[in-house]
């Protein structure tokens, strides 16, 4: 049995159509459903079952779960609001339950993959390596970050790096990310207006080094994003810690083109103000450092931005059902 922690959510959703194509379906997912429309990513998904990731804590943490047919847990569950304020939930919810997680595996012999994340990197002044010497140097700019970096430090101080994978996704966009409300892509947020207006909205730089919508991202389609993660699920024994990006820093203003390009009309940039709580701790460059990924043997190549937010728009956003 392979544990999908988030599994209806948008990359552990996406993470469960990879396994279903491996052709693997005995799967436990675990989440939080809610009030939502989340339930409608795990529409058309081959699973054994499903339970709350409350009750799934409890179960485990007081020995009343069968651990011995588990394979693997793929940790992707977490509050991934880059804008959450309550420190206390985040520190509970990302940091200690991830914690609880990874000590159940190693106690029994269970392959553990985590979601880290690149808001680990902070401004990005002091690069973008995953190297484990470098990890501790880092200081993200938001309690999120912070959240997944104290759990790499984890891994880290414990000499764990060689028994767990970790995967610092970069910004990560495609199909099943709808529900997302606020942390959704620019792509899924703006297409509506670019679709019937031709406009779409980015904003304003304030940074003297970055013109308006020339601040970088490194843009990695979710496709990819399976791809990499399906690679370290079938070499387990590799672990360690790693980017999930392209490798490839674009700019906001390349991704608002490559919209119009798929939509095939001529469109109009409009630049807005940042959100003063949002202009002090906001990355105007991102950018994978992939030599770790490829010491390890993954030399899957990325798509082009403008043929991932192709492949999104047009054969996802444009159809009547568009989830992965």
């Amino acid at each position: 049995m392979i544990i999908v922690t988030g599994g209806a959510g948008f990359i552990g959703s996406c993470f469960v159509w990879k396994l279903n194509r491996m052709g693997i379906d005995d799967i436990l997912i675990v989440d939080h459903l809610r009030e939502g429309d989340k339930w409608k990513n795990l529409v058309g998904k081959k699973f054994e079952d499903y339970i709350d990731k409350t009750d799934f804590l409890d179960l485990i943490t007081n020995d009343l779960f069968d651990m011995s047919r588990v394979d693997s847990i793929v940790h992707i569950g977490a509050c991934s609001s880059t804008t959450e304020t309550d420190a206390d939930y985040l520190m509970e919810n990302n940091y200690q339950y991830t914690r609880v997680l990874a000590q159940v595996c190693l106690e029994n012999d269970i392959n553990f993959f985590y979601a880290s994340s690149a808001a680990t990197y902070g401004d990005g002044e002091l690069g973008f390596s995953d190297e484990d010497e470098k990890t501790p140097e880092y200081r993200p700019l938001n309690m999120y970050g912070y959240s997944k970096h104290l759990f790499d430090l984890w891994v880290l101080k414990n000499n764990l790096q060689h028994k767990l994978t970790g995967f610092k996704f970069f910004n990560v966009f495609g199909p099943n990310e709808y529900h997302k409300a606020g942390m959704r892509s620019l792509v899924h947020k703006a297409f509506p207006n670019a679709r019937d207006k031709h406009e779409i909205g980015l904003f304003k730089s304030y940074h003297p080094d970055y013109s308006d919508g020339g601040q970088t991202r490194d843009f990695v389609y979710v496709k990819d994003v399976l791809n990499v993660m399906g690679y370290f699920l079938e070499h387990p024994d590799i672990g360690g810690i790693y980017n999930i990006g392209t490798g490839k820093a674009q700019s906001w203003n390349d991704l608002a083109n490559a919209m119009f390009k798929a939509l095939d009309v001529k469109g109009k940039i409009n630049y807005v103000d940042m959100p003063e709580q949002l202009k002090g701790k906001y990355q105007y460059f991102t950018e994978a450092d992939l030599t770790k990924l490829r010491r390890a043997g993954c030399d899957y190549e990325f798509m082009s931005l403008e043929d991932s937010i192709a492949d999104y728009i047009q054969n996802h956003l444009m159809k009547s059902n568009p989830y992965l």
